[in-house]
């Protein structure tokens, strides 16, 4: 589905996306294969890199283009807080990350809010917010009591992300706001996915499932600029 919509975009994109592609496979690999452990480190921060930079290059985009731009970046951060390990009496990496990756989500909110006004339609936003109830039921009782109230604050931006992308495809039904909903989707579902497996109930596929859709979601908002 990315490589036909990266086929039809204009002005091309498809040796962006095979780069990212490969970074991103590599990434993956180096989380299953403790032996391939050295490219998970690389190529997991490039992979968000790469797509950033094919955003750089977009000529036009505005306001929504410096606001995606500024959401990978610090999407990037955030990747690279995720890998450092949390040694005893040591930082909480993960906390860092989440704050990186929500203040990714504001970018995002701000860039998709030049596209269409804040709740310009009611029904993803009760969609997505009863989708962010069902999985915090499940969540909640898991977490540990200091990471409770940033968790609750990411899934009300990361669902609010997901909602405005959704309400901007229902106002104006482009191609673009299009690939941009698919993205928050995408990102809605990698991150249930982090959360589920960290907290609840891991499983060995989980951080395929959750690098993929990850990268997905970030190559399909970072594709929404060309318009």
């Amino acid at each position: 589905m990315v490589a036909q919509t990266v086929v039809a975009s204009p002005g091309g994109g498809a040796k962006w996306v095979a780069a990212v592609a490969v970074a991103a496979a590599l990434a993956i690999s180096g989380a299953v294969y403790p032996e391939l452990r050295a490219l998970h480190y690389a190529c997991k921060p490039l992979a968000t890199l790469l797509v950033a930079a094919m955003v750089w290059r977009v000529p036009a985009g505005g306001r929504y283009r410096a606001a995606v731009l500024i959401g990978l970046l610090l999407s990037t951060l955030g990747d690279v807080f995720l890998m450092l390990p949390t040694a005893s009496g040591g930082p909480d990496w993960f906390v860092f990350g989440l704050a990186s990756f929500l203040l990714a989500h504001v970018a995002y909110l701000v860039g998709l809010c030049a596209r269409a006004k804040l709740f310009a339609k009611w029904w993803p936003f009760a969609t997505y917010a009863a989708v962010a109830l069902a999985i915090s039921s499940v969540l909640w009782p898991h977490l540990p009591a200091d990471l409770k109230a940033p968790v609750a604050v990411y899934v009300l931006l990361l669902s609010a992300m997901a909602a405005q992308a959704a309400a901007v495809w229902s106002c104006l039904r482009e191609r673009s706001a299009g690939l941009a909903a698919l993205g928050g989707l995408f990102f809605v579902a990698s991150d249930a996915t982090l959360a589920l497996d960290r907290f609840v109930a891991p499983f060995p596929a989980a951080v395929v499932l959750v690098l993929a859709t990850y990268w997905i979601a970030q190559l399909l908002i970072g594709l929404s600029v060309r318009r």
